[in-house]
């Protein structure tokens, strides 16, 4: 009944809109830009972004526009807006572990910090959002309820992605029980494992 009514909400938004805004959400390395990619490569045969085991690699919106999704005669056309992950901190000595300088790390963490800012402004921009959320970690973080708060704050639609479901630690089920009151895709953006389930949810936003 919550995902018919998720829907139902969707629709009146986007009744008279033709292409929705849809922002990636998340902490860093939760695989917004993963995702991102793998629904542009599918539908449009071209990455978003640069993905990197270093946290914070993509510290601009990356764009990717006129992405029409298709899933059981329906179809949706949208801009991905790919946003530097959130984080309540942004310290240059975590880069050290990943063989930056110093003077890398601080130049890192500078344009990090700018992105979070960007991020956050972008949320007027946006008409949907997608929140990835790693499900081998555990989701009650600030940073999780942080980004879904200010979104609530301003109604904007959410799905919340529980990413990497590919892997042993993962318990997507976590993620589903700690914010039952969204719609909850658990997947893999790195295999594409279960990515039909979100297609079709965002195939229903159109009319």
């Amino acid at each position: 009944m919550a995902f018919a009514r998720f829907i139902d909400w969707l629709k009146r938004l986007f009744w008279k809109r033709k292409v929705v805004r849809l922002g990636f959400y998340g902490a860093p390395n939760a695989g917004k830009t993963s995702l991102a990619n793998r629904i542009s490569m599918d539908w449009l045969g071209e990455p978003v972004g640069k993905v990197s085991e270093i946290p914070h690699e993509t510290r601009e919106v990356q764009k990717k526009e006129h992405v029409i999704v298709r899933s059981k005669g329906r179809e949706l056309e949208m801009n991905l807006l790919d946003m530097p992950g959130i984080a309540t901190k942004v310290d240059y000595r975590d880069f050290s572990a990943y063989g930056l300088t110093k003077d890398e790390s601080l130049k890192r963490a500078k344009e990090a910090t700018k992105g979070v800012i960007e991020a956050i402004k972008w949320l007027e921009n946006v008409d949907a959002a997608l929140v990835v959320i790693d499900s081998t970690q555990d989701p009650f973080t600030q940073v999780n309820i942080t980004i879904l708060g200010n979104l609530e704050a301003r109604k904007i639609p959410v799905i919340i992605v529980a990413n990497k479901v590919d892997s042993k630690k993962a318990h997507p089920e976590k993620v589903k029980d700690a914010f039952p009151q969204h719609t909850v895709v658990g997947l893999s953006a790195l295999t594409g494992q279960n990515i039909n389930h979100l297609y079709e949810a965002l195939a229903k936003l159109s009319r």
